[in-house]
């Protein structure tokens, strides 16, 4: 999740277990632990890849962070005995492992043990930036601010902000039982499948299917006024995937993203774009990872392209989609299409 978020959440722990004791002081430490894990962002790991690869690693891990949880809290103890050791060591905890859980729930992808080798978790139920998981730790913090210790109003916040998060997992249960059938319906069976939500809410949500030669997205939410689904067509290059396979840092891509990738190529350059994030056309993360040159491939040392620019123009559309006043958004475009399901 974003910054501001983890911060709230940090600060919601802190103030309920140990806002009694510290006061308003407790808002501010829980909010520097909230952030501490994405402090490895600061690293430079040597390449693009790497270094989007690397976040969320070593620092987001319970391997790591339980046993760091004592160390942290033995020298908070000794900086303010106030707070007994056990709680100091209840709240660190609940912090620190609290911010990689919560990144789980997103797309981006958290490697919750490394050092294992193990795929990164990303259970794909929540956008990175969701006011409505925000906005509860962030009432009951200025709760806090304006008449400590504000306990019920913390633990309010807390619980309407986890109840958010359950309901958007079964939001995703709920359109992954409405998008399967239409995949299987289009001779898609049993396809890699990917159902997120669209930017800031649980109500409008984004699929996408993979197969050999093609990704196929789908946009459904819980105002449709219609069940049929329009499924749009994308191609995947797969000869470029292949040619590529070989390239430590497009196997490190695919092991990333769990093989959600687009490979392309312009002149000599060839490029992977993680499109799991983003929309089509707007995707943030396309790197340079190799480079073909008198037919002969070989690997460079990876660059991420500039951000593609969004169009605040697509704002309105995203939003009459979400209420249903807009039947299809075609994503390779953002536009709406003339009557019709087809884009």
């Amino acid at each position: 999740m974003d910054s501001i978020t983890q911060a709230a959440l940090g600060a919601a722990l802190a103030g309920t277990i140990a806002g009694k004791t510290l006061g308003r002081s407790a808002l501010l430490t829980g909010a520097l632990l909230g952030t501490l894990p994405d402090m490895d962002v600061v690293i430079n790991y040597g390449t693009a890849v790497a270094n989007f690869t690397q976040h969320r690693g070593f620092s987001h891990s319970l391997l790591v962070l339980t046993p760091l949880s004592f160390l942290i809290a033995w020298g908070l103890w000794r900086w303010q005995p106030r707070l007994s050791y056990r709680h100091w060591l209840l709240m660190v905890a609940l912090i620190l492992i609290s911010h990689p859980l919560l990144d789980a729930f997103t797309t981006y992808g958290t490697q919750l043990w490394w050092p294992l080798a193990t795929p990164p978790v990303a259970l794909n139920t929540i956008f990175i930036i969701d006011p409505l998981y925000t906005l509860p730790l962030l009432a009951g913090c200025l709760a806090f601010l304006i008449r400590p210790p504000a306990r019920r109003a913390m633990a309010l916040g807390l619980a309407l902000s986890t109840l958010y998060l359950a309901w958007s997992g079964v939001a995703q249960q709920l359109m992954t039982g409405r998008v399967e059938p239409a995949l299987a319906q289009a001779g898609l069976k049993q396809p890699k499948l990917m159902v997120q939500p669209m930017p800031f809410t649980t109500l409008l949500w984004r699929a996408t299917a993979l197969t050999d030669d093609h990704r196929i997205e789908v946009v459904t939410g819980f105002f449709d006024r219609s069940q049929e689904l329009t499924l749009e067509y994308f191609p995947r290059n797969p000869h470029l995937r292949q040619a590529t396979a070989h390239l430590p840092e497009a196997s490190r891509l695919e092991w990333f993203t769990r093989g959600f990738l687009e490979y392309n190529q312009e002149g000599s350059q060839i490029t992977a774009t993680d499109i799991r994030l983003g929309m089509p056309g707007t995707h943030p993360f396309t790197f340079i990872i190799a480079d073909d040159s008198g037919g002969q491939i070989k690997a460079v040392p990876s660059s991420r392209l500039a951000r593609p620019v969004f169009n605040p123009d697509a704002l309105p559309l995203l939003w009459a989609r979400l209420t249903g006043e807009v039947p299809v958004l075609c994503l390779a475009t953002l536009t709406v299409p003339d009557p019709g399901p087809a884009c």
